[in-house]
């Protein structure tokens, strides 16, 4: 019963959406990323789309005034990810706000001392456990442009690993997947990053994939959509992870 229901109610959604087709064809047009999906794909973000703009809440802070066109374009981008999954993935919270550029966080940090600290940052997104998803539209008004950089994605990224806790790099797997080759997979690849930053080697992809196991999976999920072949050709059992865990394979889009 529950099952048929959530059927009748998303299908309820879908026809009573209001999006025209030219707002669709904007917001796809301005996402070259989303080109290379084929029809059935396109149609499934789609609606995605909609049931996302239907569950959650998106509100500008400051000057940022959303319209219809902004919200697909973050709606689009924070469904790629789930694509092959489920609107359930982002279940448990309701609400993204988008400031107009970075914002200044505090937190608390631990040195090796023991000593806390209260740091202040600026960042262009952050996404909280069981929170909102926090972005900055000067960034997502850039993204989709397959550069690696696509902070939607990184923030939803972490959104999906923080499915079974904080954001480690090790969200809920999947049945039949195997969860200690990926923490050994994941891991090596990591701890391979890390070491040609400090030696200051080319880097495939963005060196703030350094800064934690957490961030080193929402760095990769951005890449594995953009830039796929850079993980493929340096990390290559980390892309079939990926590619299993988000049931998509980028690279053959490519072909």
């Amino acid at each position: 019963m529950v099952g048929f229901f959530r059927r009748w109610r998303r299908r309820r959604i879908l026809r009573r959406a209001e999006w025209t087709d030219a707002q669709w064809q904007r917001a796809f047009a301005r996402l070259p990323l989303l080109a290379r999906l084929d029809s059935q794909e396109r149609a499934r973000l789609r609606d995605l789309a909609v049931l996302f703009l239907h569950d959650k809440q998106l509100h500008g802070l400051g000057t940022v005034s959303l319209t219809p066109d902004m919200k697909l374009v973050i709606a689009l981008q924070a469904c790629l990810p789930i694509l092959g999954l489920d609107l359930s993935w982002y279940d448990g919270w309701r609400t993204v706000l988008v400031y107009p550029d970075d914002f200044a966080v505090e937190h608390e940090e631990v040195d090796d001392a023991g000593v806390v600290h209260r740091v202040r940052r600026h960042l262009a997104g952050e996404a909280w456990h069981d929170g909102p998803v926090i972005l900055s539209w000067n960034d997502v008004r850039d993204a989709g442009r397959l550069d690696g950089y696509n902070l939607v994605v990184h923030e939803f990224a972490h959104k999906l690993d923080m499915r079974n806790g904080r954001a480690n790099g090790f969200p809920p797997l999947h049945k039949g997947m195997d969860g200690r080759a990926w923490a050994a997979d994941f891991t090596a690849a990591f701890d391979d990053f890390r070491a040609r930053r400090l030696d200051r080697l080319p880097l495939p992809f963005d060196g703030y994939a350094a800064e934690s196991p957490g961030e080193f999976f929402a760095v990769l999920s951005e890449v594995f959509f953009e830039q796929p072949a850079a993980i493929a050709d340096h990390y290559p059992a980390v892309y079939r992870h990926l590619r299993d865990f988000y049931r998509q394979d980028p690279l053959a889009r490519l072909v």
